[in-house]
């Protein structure tokens, strides 16, 4: 059998994200198993592709966790996003 896993190199980084949009991917990785990097790895490269990274359950289960936290805004907000 072929290993077909791929070696990086990963840094660490401090980013700012809005506080509900955060609860969501940490209970997103959690679901999944997987750490927020893993995740967020993952959702780019997709992005990066023009693909979806989810399909219609991970999706389901996203909007339940949106409507836990209170999580409100679109990507139709993404660039209009300010703070206090």
């Amino acid at each position: 059998m072929a290993d077909n896993k791929r070696k990086i190199e990963r840094v660490q980084t401090g980013v700012r994200i809005e506080k509900k949009l955060l609860k969501v991917l940490k209970a997103l990785a959690a679901h999944h198993e997987i750490s927020m990097g893993d995740l967020l790895e993952g959702i780019v490269l997709h992005a990066f592709e023009g693909k979806s990274p989810f399909g219609p359950d991970t999706l389901a289960f996203i909007e339940t966790m949106r409507q836990a936290y209170g999580l409100d805004i679109s990507a139709a907000d993404s660039h209009k996003l300010v703070e206090d």
